[in-house]
């Protein structure tokens, strides 16, 4: 079942029409987002990230849109599917509503909730081979339209493409000043001793949630000292590791860039440190 405006319908009931906005014109945004026996987590952060992106948008916010309200919806998406006591994906899309052309007849917004099951209660590291490269096709714009989660992904659909028929299992998306920006799923880290560097978000990197929460933990710790700033496609063969964040996977290590292989010290010292912080907060 998925959750359209507050009402329920099974998940092959045709409830948008060809001028849906989100499909015409990507006039949409997404939260991505674990839900595990009723807890999700870091929820407040996903909500405001989603207040503040729909502000951006002018979007036009429901009064009944607050906090509580979405977390009682996503609840009850998740109780109808039966999901209760299980680990689950789910994804909330807000989408302008229908009328006009590039410019919208109206700025009300309707929302669809989506839940599928996960495999892991919490976040764990995949140490199977995961290489990946460079895509240098097309390049991700420095502004804070990068940073928003919008449905507007064409450039991480070119990439995945690109991936998927060169045997990767990731590429590295990089700006229009060649700096090295995110994955195609998320955002980038790369370790160097006790260094921990990751994009700022002025390159145009998605402003994460995992990304964001592993910000706060490595800064709250002595072991590591934590750099925001550009990385050159040079530094990549030169660091210990490179791992990958997401609200999904939370920590995906990388195995190999090129000719360089990648350790997994730092990426499991982290993910039971991201792990913690979701029980806490939620």
């Amino acid at each position: 079942m998925i959750n359209f405006n507050g009402s329920l319908f099974p998940e092959d009931k045709e409830i948008l029409t060809s001028k849906n906005r989100g499909l015409k014109y990507g006039d949409a945004l997404f939260e991505t987002l674990r839900c595990v026996n009723g807890t999700l987590f870091f929820w407040e952060d996903h909500y405001f990230r989603l207040m503040a992106s729909m502000r951006m948008l002018r979007m036009e916010i429901p009064m009944e849109f607050t906090l509580e309200f979405l977390e009682d919806e996503i609840k009850k998406t998740i109780k109808e599917n039966g999901f209760e006591n299980k680990a689950v994906r789910v994804r909330l899309t807000v989408f302008r509503n229908e009328g006009g052309l590039y410019a919208p007849e109206t700025n009300d917004i309707s929302y669809i909730i989506e839940t599928k099951l996960l495999d892991s209660p919490f976040y764990i590291i995949n140490e199977s081979d995961y290489e990946v490269e460079l895509f240098k096709d097309y390049y991700v714009n420095k502004d804070m339209l990068s940073n928003l989660k919008t449905t507007n992904k064409i450039l991480n659909v070119v990439a995945s493409v690109y991936a998927k028929e060169n045997g990767y299992a990731n590429c590295l998306l990089v700006n229009t000043d060649k700096q090295v920006v995110e994955a195609i799923n998320g955002n980038l880290f790369l370790v160097k001793g006790n260094i921990i560097k990751t994009p700022p978000l002025g390159d145009g990197c998605l402003n994460g949630i995992i990304r964001k929460k592993l910000m706060e933990v490595v800064g709250a710790t002595d072991e590591f000292q934590l750099l925001e700033e550009s990385v050159s496609p040079f530094e990549l063969q030169k660091v210990d590791e490179l791992f990958i964040t997401n609200s999904i996977v939370g920590i995906q290590p990388i195995s190999k860039y090129r000719k360089k292989q990648f350790v997994t010290t730092v990426s499991k010292k982290l993910v039971g440190k991201i792990n913690a912080k979701a029980r806490m907060v939620g």
